[in-house]
């Protein structure tokens, strides 16, 4: 057996970085940008008034001040003529400011009467003007790798950028494994459960980037199985879900060997998660999963979300762990590496009592992944341990 960064190393050799496509912007949140990209225009483009009020010369603004209003300004409508001295035009936020005036009494601070106002407030020395290019400039660039987020995409819809270079999504084909499943909304036979663990593993990756193709349960046969494989060419993945271990029905390392495996490794010195094995499926990274939900899904934050993040160029593949401190003691680890479902709180950290690999209900409760290493000793309540945040 191998241990866990050991796994993640020779995991990480099966995948590369995957190519750019352009998307169109309102496509673009959640995607990761790949290729810098650049503004086209200043941002504003002109100066603008900040607020509704009337747009004056500085020089000529103080208390009981007055001015003849010869002209209008309103977003996308600006006034063509020069704001001479005792001239004022009135201007609503976002509007060009006119030719000659370089201060924007707010509409508060001023008494109107037909066409003459009349400063009543002390306007301050704020000018309520933004200038031009104050939020971005010819040039301003967006780096890449970044994950889009909505204010992202506001930002470029600015920048007037309508395509946008984004990594490809890695592809992953999810095989799920044994006679004993059935897709959820079927009515399973009495000794068969439904498979939770292709859609708790198509919601984590495609959470985290991906695009899942979900195939149908593969039987325990070698026909099944090898249809299954040929079902999945052209993923850039390929996970399967249960038949990795040594049983007489556990026919997944030995049908993927036959239809082209080159294997890179088998079990690791971890729970959950031991039976876990890896290698190169033609053109595709394959890892087959074991069967326990809990343990699927512990492969999938520690593995399959790591791969998937490198192939989409993402800079920290490996979310960093955190700590905190101990809440309830814990008795000493066996020696494998242990991923505890846990519960963090303001409190501190605290193992979920029962750490069974089937219970899911257990792992939707937790919100961490507390770690020991291999013949951790008993630590007691404050003691400072770690976890991987899983919510």
């Amino acid at each position: 057996m191998i241990t866990v960064e050991e796994a993640r190393a020779l995991l990480f050799d099966l995948v590369a970085p995957l190519p750019a496509e352009t998307t169109q912007l309102s496509e673009a949140s959640g995607r990761i940008l790949a290729k810098d990209v650049e503004a086209t225009r200043d941002q504003p483009p002109f100066a603008a008034s900040s607020m509704d009020g009337y747009a004056v010369k500085s020089t000529e603004v103080e208390l009981h001040a007055m001015f003849k209003v010869v002209g209008e300004a309103a977003a996308g409508q600006r006034f063509d003529g020069t704001v001479g001295p005792g001239q004022a035009v009135r201007i609503f936020t976002g509007a060009p400011v006119p030719d000659g005036a370089d201060f924007v009494v707010i509409q508060e601070d001023v008494d109107r009467r037909g066409d003459l106002i009349t400063i009543t407030d002390g306007p301050g020395a704020k000018a309520n003007i933004r200038p031009a290019g104050v939020d971005f400039t010819i040039g301003a660039r967006i780096s890449a790798p970044r994950l889009l987020r909505p204010e992202d995409v506001a930002l470029m819809a600015a920048m007037n950028i309508a395509s946008v270079p984004v990594t490809r999504k890695p592809v992953v084909a999810l095989i799920s494994t044994g006679n004993e499943l059935v897709m959820p909304g079927e009515m399973p036979g009495p000794d068969q459960i439904i498979a939770s663990n292709t859609f708790g593993l198509k919601a984590l990756l495609e959470q985290n980037g991906a695009h899942v193709r979900v195939l149908p349960i593969a039987q325990d046969t070698v026909t099944s199985l090898e249809t299954a494989f040929d079902l999945a060419q052209g993923a850039d993945l390929v996970v399967t879900i249960g038949g990795a271990s040594v049983g007489e029905y556990d026919l997944v390392a030995d049908v993927s060997e036959g239809v082209g495996l080159e294997r890179s490794f088998y079990k690791i010195r971890m729970r959950p998660g031991k039976p876990l094995m890896a290698g190169r499926l033609g053109d595709a990274a394959m890892v087959g999963l074991p069967g326990n939900p809990v343990s699927a899904m512990v492969c999938g934050y520690l593995f399959l979300v790591p791969m998937v993040r490198r192939m989409l160029r993402i800079d920290q593949v490996l979310p960093p762990l955190q700590r905190a401190r101990l809440i309830a003691p814990l008795a000493e680890n066996g020696g494998r590496e242990h991923y505890m479902r846990a519960i963090v709180n303001h409190d501190g950290i605290r193992a979920c009592d029962n750490q069974d690999s089937a219970l899911l209900s257990v792992l939707a409760q937790a919100n961490a992944l507390l770690v020991r290493q291999p013949h951790d000793p008993a630590r007691t309540t404050g003691d400072e341990v770690t976890y991987l945040p899983i919510q």
